[in-house]
């Protein structure tokens, strides 16, 4: 059991919240993305403490094998998932992910399949999910073409404590204004559809994906964005079920002031924590604060997580 310390990007839509609120330590001016548990290698994630101290996550996954991964693990030496937390001071650009087979073929990459919780967010703060009404491809070209895509998006109003579960194909964009927690296949492919006419710190406008957005992006209505949950009460505690799919199962838990919880030989566990602070004692005992993750190995067995904290909960 180990703490991750992050990865950091500094797009153009990013804040200062990552760093003045969650604790993140870096110097960037706008801190918009923390990689928290990440073995892509566009942002890697290194191990705070311990034998592996200043080490990549994927030096220790590709030391210690699958073992430390799982039973459910798909790969051999490598985390199929990866976990963020996501600042958006400004809106992303519109966008869509492809699946796996897509990705494949064109990106060497994995498709991407993610969920959002969102961790806090501004009054009136939006997003965008899908379309309003079913469109033809034609209709979604000429909308890019003659810059109206956003007459035909599903905007969504947001709250602390939504979910959001986007399939590949789904068009989406986070809106200013948003904190979320994102965990998702483990993948960089993004195909940015329409960008507000922003342009990057070169001054130029950033690249967009049409051609390829127009061949994965779904285009049916997306009716029901929000994501339903129930938190149950355990004892003091109170937990649920965020998403559970093939690629990564998500659980929301309050602690009051304790919970036991166990890591079986079927999946790693990953422990962000939202809010709050806490001890987790096991084989080792670490303390951790709003914005940090731990990672349990698989068949680390029973631990316990003391102190009042808000955690997500993640495993495959």
């Amino acid at each position: 059991m180990f703490k991750l310390k992050p990865s950091f990007k500094d797009y153009l839509w990013g804040g200062e919240k990552l760093r003045t609120v969650y604790g993140k330590d870096c110097d960037f001016d706008k801190v918009a993305e923390s990689w928290e548990l990440s073995t892509h290698k566009d942002g890697l994630t290194y191990i705070e403490g311990g034998e592996y101290d200043k080490k990549t996550l994927l030096e220790y996954v590709e030391k210690e094998g699958k073992a430390v991964l799982g039973t459910k693990c798909t790969l051999d030496n490598d985390i199929p998932i990866l976990i963020k937390f996501i600042d958006a001071k400004d809106a992303l650009s519109i966008q869509v992910h492809p699946d796996n087979e897509y990705a494949l073929k064109n990106e060497n990459d994995f498709g991407k399949t993610e969920m959002w919780y969102v961790i806090d967010a501004e009054e009136d703060a939006k997003l965008i999910y899908g379309f309003k009404e079913d469109i033809t491809k034609e209709q979604f070209k000429q909308a890019i073409e003659s810059n109206t895509l956003e007459s035909l998006v599903n905007e969504v109003s947001v709250k602390a404590g939504d979910v959001f579960f986007i399939t590949p194909g789904t068009l989406h964009a986070i809106g200013k204004g948003i904190v979320i927690a994102e965990i998702q296949q483990r993948s960089n492919v993004t195909y940015r559809i329409y960008d507000f006419g922003r342009l990057d710190a070169n001054g130029n406008p950033r690249e967009l994906h049409v051609d390829k957005a127009l061949d994965v992006t779904s285009l049916k209505a997306s009716n029901k964005p929000k994501k339903e949950y129930n938190l149950i009460k355990d004892g003091e505690n109170e937990r649920g079920n965020l998403v559970s799919c093939e690629y990564f199962n998500v659980d929301l838990i309050n602690i009051k002031k304790q919970i036991e919880l166990e890591c079986d030989e079927s999946s790693f566990n990953c422990i962000t924590i939202l809010e709050g602070e806490c001890k987790v004692i096991g084989k080792e005992i670490l303390e951790a604060k709003k914005g940090e993750s731990l990672f349990i190995p698989a068949s680390y067995g029973k631990y316990k997580i003391e102190g009042e904290c808000k955690i997500i909960l993640s495993s495959l």
